[in-house]
């Protein structure tokens, strides 16, 4: 990232991270459940210095603060409330969203909302979509709600390389900056992953939701690139949300799973063509 800004959102510390912040247009990324706003950096670097690309740490993630009150915070109503306050922070009243995962599932909750609807000039969607497998969430969920500890940094980019194999991921640079980022140090020496395990409770208090209602109320262009080896979002429900949303941009991404790192010249050349309109 080429400049980090920490913001305030009701007692919680975000971080967002910027690339070119001087670039005439703006795209808003937003990574996956336990994932944060590093991830972007290859992308950002192949949209180049025409686009500022602004990525935030969802709480209990990466750079921000972790809740207190996980009940309260790691649910997507208030992911909302921070979506809206960076929007805000960075004057932006209609700008391209890119969400991987939940980051996908957080934008089609903002651009469908009867409120805020407009602030997302277009949507593109990371392997995520209204139906998800029940079974991956079922396994994500018991995955990273384990308190991982590592006595040595590369065990965890071991444990890294395993987890996100799907990711697509074809550069041992890309692995080891990925390790180092998602890294943190416990008191004891040893590591961890530099999220808070109790974003995972985020599937035991979120209140259920009709999310096909929402993807049918979206009107701004959008976009889906799905892994072709997803375990996440089966091909029957993407050709139901291109039938719902016939002028949807449908794209598939070969040798991945979920979700796509977007870090391949094909899926960014794809993506910029769609962000540019």
């Amino acid at each position: 990232m080429d400049s980090l800004r920490l913001l305030k959102v009701q007692d919680l510390e975000v971080a967002v991270r910027i690339w070119h912040p001087d670039a005439p247009r703006t795209v808003i990324a937003w990574h996956g459940l336990a994932r944060h706003g590093g991830d972007f950096n290859a992308l950002a670097r192949k949209l180049g210095p025409q686009w500022r690309v602004i990525a935030p740490d969802t709480p209990g993630r990466g750079l921000s603060s972790w809740s207190p009150v996980p009940d309260q915070h790691y649910l997507y109503d208030h992911y909302m409330t921070i979506a809206v306050a960076v929007l805000n922070h960075f004057n932006l009243d209609s700008v391209p969203w890119v969400g991987t995962s939940m980051g996908g599932l957080l934008g089609m909750r903002l651009a469908s909302d009867t409120e805020h609807a407009g602030r997302v000039e277009r949507l593109m969607l990371n392997d995520v979509g209204p139906a998800l497998n029940p079974d991956a969430l079922t396994l994500m969920g018991n995955y990273f709600a384990q308190p991982y500890r590592f006595n040595q940094l590369s065990e965890l980019e071991n444990e890294l390389r395993q987890n996100y194999a799907t990711f697509g991921i074809e550069s041992e640079k890309t692995w080891a900056k990925m390790a180092r980022d998602s890294a943190r140090r416990l008191p004891d020496g040893g590591w961890s992953f530099h999220y808070d395990p109790r974003i995972a409770e985020q599937f035991i208090h979120d209140t259920p939701r009709d999310n096909w209602a929402d993807w049918q109320a979206i009107h701004c262009p959008l976009m889906l690139l799905r892994g072709a080896n997803s375990s996440l979002l089966d091909r029957q429900t993407a050709e139901q949300m291109q039938a719902m949303q016939p002028a949807m941009l449908s794209l598939e991404a070969e040798g991945c799973g979920h979700a796509p790192m977007l870090d391949r010249t094909s899926q960014v050349e794809a993506l910029r063509q769609f962000i540019e309109g």
